[in-house]
């Protein structure tokens, strides 16, 4: 079940689905990254000088940010113990190998 972060002002919902944060229903990015680290800080800041993280091209205040790694975390923690997630990601790694057999 997706997990509200935000909405922008255009009406889009940025949501955590799965293990990654979605932007209108499409995956913008698979973690966050702090505005501090970020090589566009200073555009960021002067144009949300609320931000602390970004998920992708999206700023995030603190709440914001703490919403979305705590979703994101559990997420990971499903992933981690479900039996039937496990199995799922076993069974992607294998398509993967056998279509590139290069990756190892």
């Amino acid at each position: 079940m997706p997990v509200l972060v935000k909405t922008t002002l255009d009406g889009r919902k940025l949501e955590v689905f799965d293990q990654g944060l979605t932007l209108g229903g499409k995956l913008e990015a698979r973690d966050l990254i702090a505005v501090a680290e970020h090589p566009n800080r200073a555009k960021i800041l002067e144009a949300a000088p609320d931000a602390v993280y970004m998920a992708g091209r999206v700023p995030l205040n603190a709440a914001e940010a703490e919403i979305a790694q705590k979703a994101l975390d559990e997420a990971e923690a499903r992933h981690l113990t479900d039996p039937k997630l496990i199995e799922e990601r076993f069974r992607r790694l294998m398509w993967k190998r056998a279509r590139d057999p290069g990756l190892d």
